[in-house]
């Protein structure tokens, strides 16, 4: 828990640094996951330059554009009821998300060396399944969360979400 107590004074001291280096860090060790355990690729095959290209992908667009994106919708819907927080995740779903993913989804094929026109193609393959999958997987476990723990968050932002998370369960 020291671990986490000095995260989270790091974050209170300098926020747009702490969220970028950590949505770097994330992708990096996604990365990490994904090619050890899913792919099997052993330490001898793991392709260093994917890692780093993710943890670039971390640190110069998802954490900027994510954190940024938290910040206006603390700001568009300041409230931290229920039914303020349901408004953030219908917005942040129904808008933000399918945004992201068109701006995601064609940034990575470009890191990948991938022609606009094998870009566009692929973008329109993969775009439709991706937001499907974000639809399901990243959010249907988080709208069960808010619903069980919303009545212990309220005063709480976005920003400081994880944070409520982990002192609730302890």
């Amino acid at each position: 828990m020291a671990l986490w107590r000095a995260y989270q004074r790091a974050l209170a001291a300098h926020p747009w640094k702490v969220q970028v280096l950590t949505a770097g860090s994330l992708m990096g060790l996604g990365d990490i996951i994904s090619q050890q355990l899913v792919e099997r690729r052993g330490l001898q095959e793991h392709q260093r330059g994917r890692t780093l290209t993710m943890v670039s992908l971390g640190c110069g667009f998802v954490g900027p554009v994510v954190g940024g994106w938290y910040k206006v919708l603390d700001r568009f819907i300041p409230g931290t009821t229920k039914v303020d927080a349901l408004k953030k995740m219908l917005l942040d779903q129904g808008g933000f998300a399918p945004c992201f993913l068109g701006c995601f989804l064609p940034l990575v094929g470009a890191l990948n060396g991938l022609s606009a026109q094998d870009n566009w193609a692929k973008l329109q393959r993969d775009y439709p399944d991706a937001l499907i999958t974000n639809y399901y997987v990243g959010r249907c476990p988080m709208c069960c969360c808010y619903l069980e723990l919303l009545p212990v968050l309220e005063g709480t932002s976005a920003l400081s979400l994880p944070h409520s998370i982990v002192s609730t369960l302890q």
